[in-house]
């Protein structure tokens, strides 16, 4: 049995541990320079396709022209552009060291660079019969300076997002209705079972610090696989037979990031609508499995009856599914997914991560691994 410990403190050895793992994840998934996104790059290609139209737009006699000068420009701005991407990304962990400053004009000085590569394959292919060097590396840092501006306010995008939804989700988690109920069965449970009413106070103790600790940007998936497993055990308590849950949990999804405090609510939210109104009770299912360089997490329940089966209508705090998006958008971008609605009879919650960033030999490759449990 685990020592009891305060709600409000974390002992210093785990405080210490939680703070490094947790710190060495989402370190610099929000800096100037992350780039490593699929969606920051179609971005940056197209803001430089559109700049690059508009101005060929002043020189151009005639559409044919227009498009001709165009495919041209295309031809040496993108292989730019890209190497320019390229490099950020590639250079990310030793440019967060730099400050602010520093790292605005090394983007700046890459564009720039970037900028005279291009004029530098105008020359080659005989486009140029005075190649304008001085223009092409302003431009190129002028661009440069626009992207990382973005950068920027895509990174600071992500505070108020993850303080509304902390704020929320603490709100969620100190509401006195879970909390007396909470209470309420670990009292009926001291006198005839002390063990499970001390096991299940010590869930409820580590809902609460993990809701207090700060978290960062991004946790892995087993953690918030495990933090939900904390509440559906406090929930199990209180619903007995009419809470009845599965897990189908693939082990290589383990180390996928997804924003803090995320599955939890989705959870609670399942217990709340599909659960709890239902004299019977119902059905919980969670999985998690990999498909290629995807991770897929579905949350799936019942739904109570007299309830409509089919309905494209999101079930539960609209905001709070809104702020769900939100926040997988803002940490993956075009390669975070999530739906919510009501099929075939079940309310079924989809999020889709990027696979994790694992050498081969980390990720077990057995499909039988698999963890199938049902409490």
């Amino acid at each position: 049995m685990q020592e009891t410990q305060i709600l409000s403190t974390l002992p210093g050895d785990r405080a210490a541990t939680a703070f490094t793992a947790r710190s060495s994840l989402p370190a610099g998934r929000a800096l100037v320079f992350d780039a490593c996104h699929a969606g920051v790059v179609l971005r940056a290609v197209m803001f430089v396709e559109v700049v690059l139209a508009v101005g060929v737009l002043y020189g151009a006699e005639s559409p044919s022209d227009w498009l001709a000068r165009l495919a041209l420009l295309t031809g040496v701005a993108l292989p730019a552009t890209l190497a320019w991407l390229v490099a950020a990304c590639s250079l990310k962990q030793v440019l967060q060291h730099l400050p602010t400053t520093g790292q605005y004009l090394a983007g700046v000085l890459l564009g720039a660079l970037a900028g005279a590569g291009a004029c530098g394959m105008l020359v080659l292919v005989g486009a140029a019969l005075q190649p304008p060097w001085l223009a092409s590396a302003a431009s190129g840092a002028l661009l440069a300076a626009l992207l990382v501006a973005a950068l920027v306010l895509r990174a600071r995008g992500r505070t108020p997002a993850a303080t509304t939804a902390r704020l929320t989700e603490l709100q969620s988690r100190i509401r006195p209705h879970f909390l007396f109920n909470t209470l309420n069965s670990a009292i009926a449970l001291v006198r005839e079972e002390p063990a499970k009413a001390e096991s299940l106070l010590e869930d409820l103790s580590d809902l609460f610090r993990h809701a207090l600790v700060e978290q960062g940007e991004a946790v892995t998936l087993a953690e918030e696989i495990q933090l939900a497993r904390r509440y559906l055990a406090i929930e199990q308590v209180r619903f007995g037979d009419r809470l009845r849950v599965q897990w189908q949990l693939d082990p290589r999804t383990d180390a996928a990031l997804l924003p803090p405090l995320l599955l939890q609510p989705l959870v609670e939210n399942a217990v709340k609508h599909g659960v709890e109104p239902s004299a019977r009770g119902g059905k919980l299912r969670v999985l998690t499995e990999l498909r290629g360089s995807r991770v897929v997490v579905r949350i799936t329940n019942t739904l109570p009856e007299g309830q409509p089966a089919h309905s494209t209508a999101p079930r539960g705090h609209g905001i709070a599914l809104a702020n769900v998006r939100a926040r997988l958008a803002l940490l993956h971008d075009v390669q975070g997914e999530f739906s919510a609605a009501i099929e075939d009879g079940l309310y079924q919650v989809r999020i889709t991560l990027p696979a994790p960033l694992l050498p081969p030999d980390k990720l077990p490759s057995d499909p039988s691994r698999r963890r199938t449990r049902t409490p």
